[in-house]
């Protein structure tokens, strides 16, 4: 009887994350552009279904909701970026989700979603700068030359000289705002949608 129960629950979270997972990859169409950050940063919503995966079934369920988002995105759309942008975007939303979803499922109150939220968003731009620097853009730098990224982007962004500059004054804010955009609806509607998530 404990297996069969176990693999129901087990069951009913997989529908779960898969349900979000979809949800989510239908948010990455819905982007925009930024005035400081490269064209093929944008903002949007799709981290949002896996930060409520995690707050109501554990941060891994948020990872899950993370990587199979990325993989639908990848099979339905393909990728522009040979799979460098679907990578990062994987890593970096990722970190988000684990830190705020591992600090408010182990005690759930308001002021541990709040903190959560803030670790994660500290913890997502930070790796995203350093993984950016080292990794993502020294790939992409394969498909286009990393000089004209850097060009593209000191076009809109005049603190923008260089490569470090465009970590620091370009990846940076765009990471803060972004995580700072998808927390604060998170905080808007979890209570409302936790009930069906926790069914």
């Amino acid at each position: 009887m404990y297996t069969l129960d176990r693999a129901s629950f087990n069951t009913r979270i997989m529908v779960k994350v898969s349900i979000l997972a979809v949800i989510s990859m239908v948010l990455m169409f819905f982007d925009i552009s930024t005035w400081f950050a490269p064209p093929f940063l944008k903002i949007d919503l799709s981290d949002l279904p896996a930060l409520l995966g995690a707050f109501a079934m554990g941060p891994m369920a948020g990872v899950l909701v993370q990587l199979i988002k990325n993989l639908l995105n990848l099979i339905i759309e393909g990728s522009m970026t040979g799979g460098i942008g679907e990578l990062s975007n994987f890593i970096v939303g990722s970190t988000l989700v684990y830190a705020a979803g591992f600090i408010y499922y182990r005690k759930k109150t308001f002021k541990r979603a709040v903190l959560g939220l803030i670790v994660g968003i500290l913890a997502m731009t930070t790796l995203a700068s350093l993984s950016n620097y080292f990794i993502v853009f020294p790939l992409y730098s394969k498909l286009m030359p990393l000089d004209k990224i850097i060009e593209m982007t000191a076009a809109i962004n005049k603190w923008v000289v260089d490569y470090k500059t465009m970590i620091l004054y370009a990846v940076v804010p765009f990471n803060l705002l972004k995580g700072t955009i998808v927390s604060l609806v998170t905080i808007l509607i979890y209570k409302k949608v936790s009930p069906i998530l926790k069914k």
